[in-house]
């Protein structure tokens, strides 16, 4: 599949953030890659840098000034962001954590892989079924 995506990529760790970059750049080579070191700087650029919205936000839930809490709110409470899929990409794998980021609007918790092949695997079915989803909603909402 050869879409035209804006993935934001938010992370305070470089290695991480450029590692994750580097995989959907693998799969979606046509695709926009942007990234940012906190919630506080992603909100920035969606709200005032960015021409068009991101169709995806993966977001770290541990990071300095604004975390990936704080931000994922701010993301969930905006009328105008709401809608961006927003996927939490983090070491935990804490139940908690997967059922407060859900409740709070995330799509996806996926908790950090170290291999590049299942990192790829893991952002390709998250994408995948967020794609299906959009598309049986917007055609149930025509219906």
């Amino acid at each position: 599949m050869n879409r035209n995506f804006i993935f934001l990529v938010v992370d305070d760790d470089p290695d991480d953030r450029d590692f994750f970059l580097e995989a959907i750049s693998e799969i979606y080579p046509s695709s926009q890659c942007l990234s940012a070191f906190n919630g506080e700087d992603a909100l920035d650029k969606i709200r005032l840098k960015l021409k068009r919205l991101p169709d995806f936000i993966f977001l770290d839930l541990n990071m300095p000034r604004m975390d990936g809490w704080q931000c994922l709110s701010e993301l969930k409470n905006d009328h105008k962001l709401k809608d961006i899929p927003v996927i939490i990409f983090t070491t935990s794998s804490s139940e908690k954590d997967k059922k407060e980021t859900r409740d709070l609007g995330a799509v996806y918790f996926l908790t950090k892989p170290t291999d590049f092949k299942l990192l790829c695997s893991e952002i390709r079915h998250v994408v995948e079924t967020n794609l299906i989803e959009l598309e049986s909603e917007m055609h149930s909402s025509r219906s």
